[in-house]
C-alpha cells in the first residue's frame, strides 16, 4: 500500500472522522488504502467500513477485513449506493481528493509530464474520454477555458491556440508532443510548475472531477446521521472553494438559504474555522503534500 501511495494527513483526518464502536463510515478515494487502513485499526470490531475508487488498480489494495466493503465506482454515486444497499445513515464520510502517487509514477496512465506516454489520464480506464482526445478535438475557446479555470494557465488562449495550430499538422498523441507544443510558452525557471496547471487542468476535464466532487458534496447530508462528519482533503484552490462552501451552506456556491423565520438553513456545523495543513515533517517526507488542506464538517 505505502509504494502504491503515502496517505496525506493521515492522523488528522482519521482523527477527525470521530469513529465509534458500532458505526458505519465510507473512504470514497480509496487509492493505496492507507486511510482506510487506519480507519479499520481504530473504528471497532461492530462497525463497517465502505471504500471506493473509480480505478481498478486501486482494489489490488484492498486488505482481507470482513468489516471492509471495497465498491468499484466513482463517490458521486455514494449516496446511490448507500441507499440501494438499504443503509439508512452513515456516521462519517472521508474523501481525499488527491492523485495517487501509483497514478503519477504509473508511465502509461499519461498522467506525468515526466514520461512519454500516451496522453491518457483516465481514472477509470473504462472511461471513453482521454487527454488525447480532448486535445485533438476541443474548440479553441473552450480548450482555453478549462485551461484557465481548471488550472489557473496563465496565457491559457495562447496555449490553445499553439495546440490547435500543432493539431492541424497532426494527432497530438504523447505527452512528449504536448510538453514540446508547450516549450515556447514555458516561464524560466518555473517549467515544472507550469506543465503542472496545463495537465491538472486536462485530468480533471477527462475525470470530470468537479461535477463529481459537486454531486458527492451534495449528496452527502442526505446520508449523514445527525453527529456525523464529513472529512475532505483537497488540493488546489477550486476544489477547496467548493468543499469550504459547501461545509458552511449546504452547497457548493456558497448561497446562504434561510428558514420561514429568517434564519440561516446548512446542514452542517464547521469543525475546522481554518483548513488544517500538513506540518513540515510530513512535506520533507512527502513534496505532494505541501498543497493539501483538510476541513471537517458534522452533521447537524
Amino acid at each position: 500500500m505505502e509504494n502504491y501511495h503515502i496517505p496525506v494527513l493521515l492522523e488528522e483526518s482519521v482523527s477527525a472522522m470521530a469513529l465509534q464502536n458500532g458505526g458505519i463510515y465510507a473512504d470514497v478515494t480509496f487509492g493505496g488504502g492507507g486511510h482506510s487502513k487506519a480507519i479499520l485499526e481504530r473504528m471497532g470490531a461492530k462497525s463497517k467500513l465502505i471504500a471506493m475508487d473509480r480505478d481498478s488498480d486501486a482494489l489490488a489494495n484492498a486488505p482481507d477485513d470482513k468489516r471492509l466493503t471495497l465498491v468499484h465506482n466513482n463517490y458521486r454515486f455514494l449516496s446511490n449506493y448507500i441507499e440501494y444497499n438499504g443503509y439508512n445513515k452513515i456516521d462519517g464520510v472521508l474523501a481525499d481528493l488527491g492523485v495517487s502517487s501509483h497514478q503519477f509514477d504509473t508511465e502509461q496512465r499519461g498522467f506525468s509530464f515526466r514520461f512519454d506516454s500516451p496522453l491518457d489520464m483516465r481514472m477509470n480506464q473504462k472511461a471513453k474520454t482521454t487527454a488525447a482526445q480532448i486535445l485533438n478535438s476541443y474548440q479553441q475557446d473552450h480548450l482555453a477555458k478549462i485551461l484557465y479555470l481548471y488550472g489557473e494557465v496563465e496565457n491559457s488562449r495562447k496555449v490553445a491556440a499553439l495546440v490547435c495550430a500543432e493539431r492541424d499538422k497532426g494527432e497530438i498523441t504523447t505527452t512528449f508532443d504536448l510538453n514540446r507544443i508547450l516549450a515556447p510558452v514555458l516561464p524560466k525557471f518555473a517549467e515544472h510548475k507550469y506543465l503542472a496547471k496545463v495537465y491538472q487542468a486536462l485530468r480533471i476535464e477527462v475525470n470530470g472531477e468537479m461535477r463529481a466532487l459537486e454531486l458527492f458534496l451534495e449528496s452527502v447530508p442526505s446520508i449523514l446521521k445527525p453527529g456525523g462528519r464529513l472529512v475532505v482533503i483537497t488540493y488546489h484552490s477550486l476544489e477547496d472553494r467548493m468543499v469550504k462552501n459547501c461545509m458552511k451552506t449546504g452547497n457548493v456556491t456558497g448561497h446562504i438559504e434561510k428558514d420561514l423565520y429568517g434564519n440561516f438553513d446548512t446542514p452542517f456545523k464547521v469543525i475546522t474555522k481554518k483548513p488544517i495543513l500538513p506540518q513540515e515533517g510530513e512535506i520533507a517526507q512527502n513534496t505532494r503534500a505541501r498543497s493539501a488542506k483538510l476541513r471537517v464538517a458534522e452533521k447537524i
